[in-house]
């Protein structure tokens, strides 16, 4: 059987951009120990990242349409080495949320980018398998940069931890230059504003804005269960460690195996019905974060992120799909939404969290599943 290698390159690309973005998460506990912060005030961690994404996403996207795929991606992934590694040498939380918001400046050019070669270099009916193939790289790399930072905080430290991911992310760059084929169906945009012109549409296209919902729904579900849920384990009755923290992310591992399965879902039922039942699961795998054992809240927490990775997988094929000019600024649009969602989900939870604890937190993530499930079943339109 041949390997596809622009499929390999894909899946690296995922792996790359989410290894760095969410290394901080199993970390946060030990963080506000280690500088005296709260809960609320460490998730800024989280949210300079995401915020940044979401601030850049569209003019990286346009400068895609004009430069190309492989070099883009390259660069920028070589560029996020240098942050990470700065946030490994930082001295208080303010210098490590500065050079996490410069972080996120580097990490649209990878995804924006890698989404927007899925839709150039297949036919429509592969684009679903092939994002899928992207969600399980990505979801591999947001697992593997929470573990190993969660690992190696407990036997070395979380300076060297982070400084760790910096290295591994400069040998993805390599490997992705020596195993990524240049792009063949490229077209070249007319110009930045041309793009932005492209993107204004998007905004008002009925098909692309209940897509951006979703996307706005996940991220941000993503992020108030897996960084509150940190601060859950390590209190009473639970006492969890780093280490501990980190392999929870071992939950993420059950999407990286179904993610793939997701363009066959949907050539049986569609997309709009396979994200309502997806949605559904997912309401049922939150609920589950409010019980007692350890068993159930790992069940809820691997029902959460595959629902996640599902949606996720589905929307941005989706986008790619539909956007049949313009994908670049399409995608870029997609991630500005996702990841607004993102830095919402790391910050609103946060008053949640103070008013009402865990209980309170998990009530609002339901709330918005449940926004999402009524925008899906009212307004999303499949591509044609």
């Amino acid at each position: 059987m041949t390997i596809d290698p622009r499929r390999v390159g894909v899946a690296l690309a995922g792996y790359c951009a989410f290894l760095n973005l969410y290394a901080p998460q199993a970390l946060l506990p030990a963080l506000a120990q280690n500088f005296g912060v709260t809960a609320a005030e460490i998730s800024a961690v989280m949210t300079a990242g995401t915020f940044s994404i979401a601030l850049t996403g569209p003019f990286t996207s346009a400068i895609a349409d004009l430069l190309g795929r492989k070099r883009v991606i390259v660069i920028a992934m070589l560029a996020v080495a240098l942050p990470t590694l700065m946030v490994a040498l930082a001295a208080d939380v303010r210098e490590i949320i500065a050079w996490r918001f410069v972080q996120g400046l580097a990490l649209p050019p990878v995804f924006t980018t890698a989404l927007a070669y899925v839709g150039d270099e297949w036919p429509p009916a592969e684009v679903p398998g092939v994002a899928g193939i992207y969600m399980m790289g990505s979801s591999l790399g947001g697992f593997s940069g929470r573990l190993i930072p969660g690992l190696l905080t407990d036997l070395v430290g979380w300076r060297p931890a982070i400084g760790t991911l910096a290295l591994i992310t400069v040998a993805c760059a390599a490997a992705f230059a020596v195993m990524m084929p240049r792009e063949r169906h490229f077209v070249r945009s007319e110009g930045v504003m041309a793009s932005l012109r492209q993107m204004v549409r998007h905004v008002v296209d009925p098909r692309l804005v209940p897509i951006y919902a979703v996307g706005f729904g996940v991220l941000f579900n993503f992020m108030a269960v897996f960084t509150y849920v940190n601060f859950h384990l390590a209190a009473a009755p639970y006492f969890f460690t780093p280490a501990m923290l980190g392999m929870v992310f071992f939950t993420f591992l059950a999407g990286s195996v179904t993610v793939p399965l997701i363009g066959r879902a949907v050539a049986v039922f569609g997309r709009r019905r396979f994200v309502l039942g997806v949605l559904a699961v997912w309401v049922a795998g939150a609920l589950l974060l409010l019980t007692g054992p350890l068993w159930s809240i790992l069940l809820g927490l691997t029902l959460c992120a595959t629902c996640g990775m599902m949606c996720q997988g589905v929307s941005t094929g989706a986008v790619t799909a539909t956007a049949t000019v313009g994908r670049s600024s399409a995608v870029g649009l997609y991630m500005t939404v996702f990841y607004v969602g993102g830095s919402a989900g790391a910050s609103l939870p946060g008053l949640a969290w103070a008013a009402g604890g865990w209980p309170a937190t998990v009530a609002m993530v339901v709330a918005v599943i449940t926004g999402m499930a009524t925008v899906v079943a009212l307004f999303w339109r499949e591509p044609a």
